[in-house]
């Protein structure tokens, strides 16, 4: 039976549960509701409570639509918790509550800026805590428009939305563990952010936001680096096309508060069915370079030395975009002149065919089908995540500090083996939740699991994920060195270096959302 645990924070008193040695707390309060006349404002901290305020089970999730049909294989479920406005809570995982000063590992989950939560089942047993004695945090934030709508040139600054407010709770949640994670066994001189897709594309626009200096102090991207965010003009253009969907004028401000949370959903699905047709996006929202919360471009801003002092391990898996092609029969059946059209909406059109040449040899030469489908799979999956993410190594590496990359190159078992090593496929390894139908489960397996946890653990504790079990892991540096995981990891010098560079006399500060 579990055991009550008490700890005094700035705000109160919580009251979590003893798990077997696991101190467990949810749902805390980490800024006041954003609801009301605080709807699309940043976020403002959390009113003081008095006696103890029970912490044990997780707070409301963001409004977000549910996916149709389910979810896809692997990805977490979020049917059935309670979604409100009042989303702004956190969850922590600590083997004690003492003055320990652990590592703390901070994680910003995805979901394309307007799906997901911090309750992701990966999470829930603490298993990475529990094994590297570190303080684990995951954090909700307000997702779609309630984070990631630009509504101050459409209301002339009446509601002064930046579009930023999603990250701006990220920066509250962080102010929240500055303040009170030592109570928890934690150190908020040794604070890791980490998040996996749009939770590692935060990280990136975190590196690049003044308010979040000397928050956190070292960054694991996942699946995401510092490319998805949008410029000012892109964003007002998308708050236009959304007040149109909802036939309300900006200046109408009492009418944008009074909106229901089902009437901002379904405008939010109308918009982002409009964005398809019409750009061929499904992402209406991303962080934007307002000027003054977000001053520049992220890429441009790391480039310049923002993120000088941060360590950053970040990598990619070998084929993230392969799962939308295996369900999308357009996709799965292109043929060259198709093929050839999508990648002109991604690159400019001069250099679509140097690219084409080279992953159709690179694919060849590995073995791999050389379809359309194949190819062009390939070159979206590196434009959008794995080039963005050697580019922020290359700007850290120049800037002269730490930075490690890997590769996850084991394939997925489910549906024998044709979504590849797909988008989000290493994060049980990483938390120590194999799932046998998804990830498979065997002695190798679990071994590459632990690996994983433990370099992840010692950059976390250190800043370097050089570790006993997987060995020496050096800096990306000039060779390109790069951990491949798969079941017999290994570091390799400049691997898929052909796909790699044919990106080389292409430069782009941010990638249009897909």
């Amino acid at each position: 039976m579990s055991n009550q645990a008490v700890v005094s924070t700035k705000s109160g008193k919580l009251e979590g549960n003893d798990k077997k040695g696991l101190y467990v707390f949810k749902g805390i309060p980490y800024a006041a509701p954003p609801v009301g006349n605080l709807r699309w404002m940043p976020p403002r901290p959390e009113k003081k409570w008095s006696g103890v305020r029970p912490a044990k089970e997780y707070g409301a999730i963001s409004p977000q639509p549910m996916m149709p049909g389910g979810t896809a294989i692997g990805t977490p479920s979020f049917d059935g918790q309670t979604q409100s406005e009042d989303c702004l809570s956190l969850n922590i995982w600590t083997p004690g509550l003492d003055d320990a000063r652990r590592p703390v590992f901070f994680w910003i989950h995805g979901g394309a800026f307007y799906i997901g939560s911090g309750t992701e089942s990966f999470l829930e047993e603490g298993l990475l805590a529990r094994r590297g004695d570190i303080v684990v945090v995951s954090i909700n934030y307000r997702l779609g428009a309630y984070g990631f709508l630009n509504l101050n040139e459409i209301t002339g600054g009446r509601i002064p939305s930046t579009g930023n407010e999603g990250i701006l709770d990220q920066i509250a949640a962080l102010d929240w563990i500055q303040d009170n994670i030592a109570a928890f066994g934690g150190d908020p001189n040794n604070v890791t952010i980490s998040g996996f897709s749009a939770g590692g594309m935060s990280v990136g626009t975190l590196l690049a936001m003044p308010a979040a200096k000397g928050k956190f102090h070292k960054a694991l991207n996942r699946s995401g680096a510092a490319n998805i965010n949008g410029p000012l003009d892109s964003s007002v253009k998308v708050a236009e096309k959304f007040l149109k969907i909802l036939n309300i004028q900006g200046k109408d401000i009492d009418a944008l508060r009074a909106l229901t949370t089902r009437q901002l959903l379904d405008g939010q699905q109308r918009l982002i069915d409009q964005l398809r047709a019409e750009d061929g996006r499904a992402t209406p929202f991303q962080p934007v370079v307002d000027g003054t919360v977000l001053p520049e471009m992220p890429m441009t801003a790391i480039k310049k030395g923002s993120a000088k002092n941060i360590p950053i391990m970040a990598g990619t898996s070998l084929d993230e975009l392969k799962m939308m092609s295996v369900m999308d029969p357009a996709a799965r059946n292109m043929d060259e002149t198709a093929m050839t059209k999508k990648i002109n909406t991604l690159v400019p059109a001069e250099i679509t065919p140097g690219l084409v040449k080279a992953y159709r040899e690179a694919l060849k030469q590995r073995g791999g089908a050389i379809t359309p489908a194949e190819i062009f799979g390939s070159i979206n999956t590196d434009w959008m995540f794995r080039i963005p993410t050697i580019r922020l190594l290359e700007m850290q590496r120049d800037n002269g500090m730490p930075a490690y990359n890997y590769l996850f190159t084991y394939k997925c078992p489910a549906m024998g083996g044709v979504l590849g090593a797909m988008h989000g496929l290493d994060n049980p390894f990483l938390f120590g939740a194999l799932v046998p139908e998804f990830t498979g489960k065997d002695a190798e397996l679990e071994e590459l699991s632990v690996k994983m946890q433990d370099s992840a653990i010692a950059f976390i504790k250190t800043g370097d994920p050089s570790c006993k079990s997987a060995g020496k892991w050096p800096v990306y540096g000039k060779n390109r060195m790069t951990m491949l995981w798969d079941r017999k990891p290994r570091v390799a010098a400049a691997p898929y270096e052909t796909e790699r560079a044919a990106w080389d006399n292409y430069e782009y500060a941010y990638s249009k959302p897909v």
